[in-house]
């Protein structure tokens, strides 16, 4: 039987990490994260990697090979053509390996943490959204202090997302995670909760 996947997205700074991983703490269902599995691809050899390099040469590589993250990821938030092509690449290898793990974990109810799911037209790939939002000042701040980053970087990191209010829109579940976490593991509960009612037996 195939099983009920609910994606979890929001945007960059929103905290949908800690938000998808208390989620599956307290339902006690399996997460897979497509940053995890988008960073596996590009590990040395593996296929994202490959692909890379076929297109772009050396430009994005380190003297040992290594994809250098950090100019690929500078490169990508403020270049939305050097964007498109690289998305072009990587997120069919994605959806693939997203597949293949569902598959693995063999459970009637899956999270998956796909951060650009609305910008990847990834909705159909899944049975229901939650959009995890926050304000975008407080957005920016948490960008700035997680990666060191100035507020100017931070507001073109969240320009290059599709608008939260506008995922928020089209999603069957929300949470407003610009309070206080205490705020917001409540309403993670609450869902968890609600979602326990609706899916009897894949809990």
């Amino acid at each position: 039987m195939r099983p009920f996947l609910l994606g979890i997205t929001g945007g960059i700074g929103s905290g949908k990490s800690c938000v998808s991983r208390l989620l599956a703490s307290y339902c006690l269902v399996p997460l897979v994260d497509i940053d995890q599995c988008c960073r596996h691809l590009l590990d040395v050899d593996q296929p994202g990697w490959r692909s890379l390099k076929a297109c772009f040469g050396e430009g994005f590589f380190l003297p040992d090979q290594q994809v250098d993250r950090v100019a690929l990821r500078n490169r990508l938030f403020a270049d939305a053509h050097f964007r498109r092509q690289v998305d072009a690449l990587l997120h069919p290898l994605a959806r693939a390996a997203m597949h293949r793990e569902v598959d693995r974990l063999a459970h009637p109810f899956v999270l998956i943490e796909i951060p650009l799911l609305y910008e990847a037209g990834w909705q159909n790939e899944v049975d229901a959204v939650l959009v995890v939002f926050a304000r975008r000042g407080r957005q920016c701040l948490r960008i700035m202090q997680r990666d060191g980053v100035s507020r100017k970087k931070a507001a073109q990191a969240i320009a290059a997302q599709m608008d939260l209010g506008d995922k928020a829109a089209l999603a069957d579940f929300c949470i407003d995670n610009s309070g206080s976490w205490g705020r917001t593991r409540i309403a993670v509960i609450e869902l968890g909760n609600e979602l326990s009612e609706r899916f009897p037996g894949s809990f």
